[in-house]
């Protein structure tokens, strides 16, 4: 397969004329933050521009956004931004893209576009937008884009074909062939055909799981589970899912309904989104289901039934909060949970966090572990050998996955007669040109992750985090000193204040005389060292000396003043 990016490769050189470059911002060897940009005669598309979900080890970021910095300077070239399906991980940054130009062109499906205003109008931004349908054509500067059904977790995705002067590309978006969905709406491979016989030059073809034999179970085996769920359960219900899972939250009020129970929707993003999907047409609600949070505790046990966020374990969504004991919602013996999702990668420990956290106050969990109540919205291996076989394309990139999903679909790529050399693995800034039928990998470009902390966009660093790391897990020591210069002597302290030791204070006390013996001699030997300088020897004694004595590596903030 063709060599992947991050190998010290140069930056790409300039874009020739009739070359279609295409550059991931996102979404290449990680399950988030979906974003690849075309460049041809002047002029950007954007496929998707989702959010990634923080992970322990960046503690206090609330998203992770695409680095924007490639496109930044170049925002008014920027024909549109196609949008292939409402999911978080390929329209949540749309609002931070959108604050830097906001009249950009949002194209998408009726409810992709319905779930990117509701957005919009929480950061008071009102978009250009363009509603597309499956068979429909748009003309986006250099770009004609041909829109095409996929079935997916989420109704009304989309697959887009770009046809461009240097050649085309399918891009899948995210995309599973259930043969009976919900909503009726497949896969429609015949465009698929169709487009295999006009000729694919790149299949960007979603990777999440194909690593994964055969093919992904229908979303309709969920229905029968919850049924039998709901009819052996006499307290309350809570089903934990994505707050944009609209088939699961339809047979969860369905499951509902056949066993005369109330549906009380839990969580912000999940109120909007299913009011937005009922008024839409998406989501079938029976008449009379619903009920208001705030009058749940009037209904018996067994007629209530909580559609609640939180099913990957995010600390600030309802279900951690019950977990935790500070929702309104009490989780109480008796009471039944159902996690009706996958494991996304890296949020494990927090999803097992809130199962121990149920489990402990006395419910009952149902998961994926110990129950078919999730189906992947994703096409495993057998349904991409499928797509391969029709389309026939001459060169294959993988997207949306980690790089063992990318390393997976690229092997499936090459088993249906794709050249290893015209598989592309590529990174995030991974640039890719394609001309005359070929694409190759020319460099790449800086692309970080951009965090959003609180209201701060981009400010929180990778150094920041550190620091956040150390003071969570290793504590804080602050050593404050005042010194004569003049004498060479200490004045006052060294006066330690120590944080998240479980060691007493006393236990400092033996490393007090060693700071002020070296501060004393730093200052005689040398009266012009700097006050920076003299707090860096203390935070080599105290470091030294902690590392030692109590295997620990603390911040350490050394104050020194001078008298």
């Amino acid at each position: 397969m063709s060599e992947t990016a991050g190998t010290g490769l140069l930056t790409p050189p300039p874009l020739e004329e009739g070359t279609l470059r295409i550059v991931a911002l996102g979404g290449l060897g990680e399950i988030g933050r979906n974003m690849a940009v075309f460049e041809i005669d002047g002029k950007l598309l954007v496929v998707d521009c989702g959010v990634l979900f923080p992970e322990e080890t960046q503690p206090g970021v609330d998203l992770i956004l695409p680095d924007f910095s490639y496109i930044e300077d170049r925002l008014d070239d920027v024909v549109g931004v196609v949008l292939t399906h409402g999911h978080e991980d390929h329209i949540g940054a749309v609002p931070y893209l959108l604050r830097l130009k906001n009249d950009i062109p949002l194209i998408g499906s009726q409810l992709t576009l319905a779930l990117v205003e509701a957005k919009l109008q929480e950061h008071r931004i009102k978009p250009f937008s363009l509603t597309v349908t499956e068979g429909q054509i748009e003309q986006l500067g250099p770009f004609e884009c041909e829109f095409v059904a996929v079935n997916h977790s989420i109704p009304d995705a989309l697959a887009v074909f770009i046809r461009t002067a240097a050649g085309t590309v399918l891009h899948t978006g995210d995309f599973k062939m259930d043969q009976l969905p919900l909503d009726g709406r497949i896969t429609d491979l015949r465009a698929f055909a169709r487009l295999g016989e006009e000729g694919v030059d790149l299949f960007m073809a979603d990777s999440t799981n194909a690593d994964v034999p055969g093919f992904t179970t229908a979303e309709r085996e969920i229905g029968p589970v919850l049924q039998e769920l709901f009819g052996k359960v006499d307290k309350r219900i809570i089903v934990a899912s994505f707050s944009s899972h609209i088939h699961r939250v339809q047979q969860v009020l369905d499951a509902a309904a056949a066993h005369n129970r109330f549906v009380c929707f839990v969580g912000r993003s999940m109120v909007r989104n299913m009011a937005i999907a009922e008024k839409l047409g998406y989501l079938h609600v029976p008449e009379g289901i619903l009920v208001d949070l705030k009058n749940v505790d009037e209904l018996p046990d067994n007629k209530v039934v909580l559609m609640s966020t939180g099913s990957q374990g995010e600390p600030m969504a309802a279900l951690s909060r019950m977990a935790n004991g500070d929702h309104r919602i009490r989780v109480g013996k008796g009471d039944t949970v159902i996690l009706a999702s996958s494991l996304i990668p890296g949020n494990e420990n927090a999803v097992f966090r809130v199962i121990n956290g149920l489990l402990r106050l006395g419910a009952d969990v149902v998961h994926k572990g110990n129950a078919k109540i999730h189906v992947s919205g994703h096409a495993a291996a057998g349904e991409l050998l499928y797509c391969y076989n029709i389309l026939r394309p001459k060169n294959a990139m993988p997207v949306h996955g980690e790089t063992r999903h990318l390393i997976a679909n690229g092997r499936l790529a090459a088993a249906t007669g794709v050249p290893e050399q015209n598989i592309i693995l590529a990174d995030d800034g991974t640039v890719v040109d394609l001309r005359d039928g070929k694409a190759r990998i020319v460099g790449e470009v800086e692309c970080g992750f951009v965090y959003v902390d609180g209201s701060s966009v981009g400010a929180i660093t990778d150094t920041d985090l550190k620091d956040r790391r150390i003071l969570s897990e290793e504590g804080f020591i602050s050593i404050i000193s005042v010194v004569n210069r003049s004498t060479g002597t200490i004045v006052s302290g060294p006066e330690i204040h120590a944080r998240g030791f479980a060691e007493g204070d006393a236990v400092f006390d033996e490393i007090i005389p060693k700071i002020s013996a070296a501060l004393e001699e730093a200052v005689r030997s040398n009266s012009d060292h700097t006050t920076y300088q003299l707090q860096q020897v203390v935070r080599r004694v105290v470091g030294t000396w902690v590392n030692r004595r109590l295997r620990r590596r603390p911040m350490i903030v050394p104050v020194v003043v001078e008298a």
